[in-house]
């Protein structure tokens, strides 16, 4: 009898909540009208695949930049204006120095958890763009840019050149030594654009490197404008994405119109909650047990000076690998100059980037499939494509490693002629021989169907 009276006390517990659900709903649907719509779409399938949670972590990661961020803000400077440090680190401790830089110190030592968050923040970054550049090459890999998700693809490699763009952004604010070191690389990578360089770069970093309004420039753009088109990038993505639906890897049941995974409410709302807890969990530990940026180490930034060693973060650390190995080609055209800095950092990176924007369209006319399609390929099934996303994942890896050879020539005591020789053959040969291997593997493995065009 006692079981009997709690278990009705529990139903009547249970059900109270659940009434007042239903009328809660109800309400909607009389007011809005949208009741059906909002069942069906929470009713939203989400297909269950590891390689997909590589855009949850770039979403997850840039909420935790902005909360971070925010915080900083809070005890950050931007100003040029020359100050005293007479903070709790003793090595600078009363040396001439900008505001920004003794703030950033301030925060790394005199601020409860300052260190922490600021740590979390930079790791956050490259972690957002990792999941980003992850997130692309597994589109490319798997065809996932072919109709309707063209613009998806477009927007996708806007929202990673604006994370490369702000994250510069971000570790040049401290007004460091490493930083400030590239920022004058930035200053001459726009002065060598020709023709409109020179005013380019002037109109940008505010007169003639260095200049004292640069830092409250960089980090207006920093916290507002380029989060902003970020925040604006991710909400269309993911727009699109709920209207076209996911993709999907093929499978038993699969097809371009069915597509077989879990529904976003209860099971894959609860499952990517835990994706974002157990993301911050990861980025806190990393930002607590694991040092990143020093900017103590290296000193207010003084044009005078130069760094031993200095490494840009992973993402930009390509561009500077190729600046490292092209030759200094100085080229006049008529009364113009093309310095040599243009063909490695400005003219690459064009190449670069109008080829994979242009890739879905280019791709459709090779192949001749102008169709819609939702289920994903195999690498195998396009061994062309995939020879080539190979070879391209080469290059920028050589050119990543090129970005320190001056520390792999001093830690395994090379020549550095040398060093840099033996990179330069293998940053141009090595991609066409991976490429060659993975298109020859492939091939063999690739299944044969009428009337299908292989790139």
């Amino acid at each position: 009898m006692r079981d009997d009276r709690l278990q009705r006390s529990l139903t009547h517990a249970f059900r109270l909540p659940r009434d007042r659900y239903r009328r809660v709903a109800r309400w909607l649907d009389s007011t809005t009208g949208g009741g059906g719509l909002i069942r069906q779409e929470l009713r939203h399938i989400f297909p269950d695949d590891w390689s997909f949670f590589f855009g949850e972590i770039a979403l997850y990661c840039f909420v935790v930049l902005v909360i971070t961020g925010v915080y900083m803000c809070l005890f950050f400077r931007a100003s040029a204006a020359t100050t005293v440090y007479l903070g709790r680190y003793a090595p600078l401790h009363g040396v001439r120095m900008s505001e920004a830089y003794a703030s950033v110190l301030h925060l790394s030592f005199d601020v409860r958890a300052g260190l922490v968050i600021r740590q979390v923040h930079h790791w956050a970054a490259l972690v957002f763009a990792a999941a980003l550049v992850a997130h692309l090459f597994r589109m490319f890999f798997t065809g996932a840019y072919r109709r309707p998700r063209r613009i998806n693809w477009v927007i996708g490699l806007s929202l990673l050149s604006l994370v490369f763009v702000n994250g510069v952004f971000g570790y040049s604010l401290p007004d460091d030594l490493l930083s400030g070191t590239g920022l004058r690389i930035a200053y001459s990578i726009t002065q060598s654009i020709p023709l409109i360089g020179p005013n380019l770069a002037s109109l940008l970093f505010g007169g003639d490197f260095p200049t004292t309004g640069l830092i409250p420039r960089i980090y207006a753009v920093h916290i507002l404008l380029v989060p902003g088109a970020i925040a604006g990038l991710l909400g269309a993505h993911m727009g699109l994405l709920w209207i076209q639906r996911h993709t999907q890897y093929p499978g038993r049941r699969r097809d371009d119109r069915t597509i077989v995974g879990t529904p976003m409410v209860p099971a894959y709302a609860l499952r990517t909650t835990g994706y974002l807890l157990l993301l911050a969990g990861l980025l806190t530990a990393l930002g607590g047990f694991f040092q990143i940026n020093p900017v103590w180490l290296y000193g207010p930034y003084r044009p005078w000076d130069s760094t031993s060693f200095a490494q840009p973060d992973w993402y930009t650390g390509w561009l500077e690998g190729a600046v490292r190995m092209t030759p200094a080609w100085d080229i006049h055209i008529g009364g113009f100059l093309l310095p040599g800095l243009f063909w490695p950092a400005a003219l690459l990176p064009g190449l670069v980037a109008g080829l994979l924007f242009m890739w879905p369209w280019l791709d459709a006319l090779v192949t001749r499939d102008d169709e819609l399609h939702n289920v994903l390929q195999a690498p195998r099934e396009r061994p062309g494509r995939t020879a080539i996303g190979a070879g391209l994942l080469t290059f920028f890896t050589m050119l990543l490693l090129a970005g320190g050879d001056d520390v792999f020539a001093a830690a395994f005591h090379w020549s550095l002629p040398t060093l840099l020789a033996v990179m330069q053959a293998l940053t141009i040969g090595l991609p066409f021989v991976v490429g060659l291997l993975v298109y020859a593997v492939f091939r063999r493995r690739q299944p044969v169907v009428a009337g299908e065009a292989t790139p």
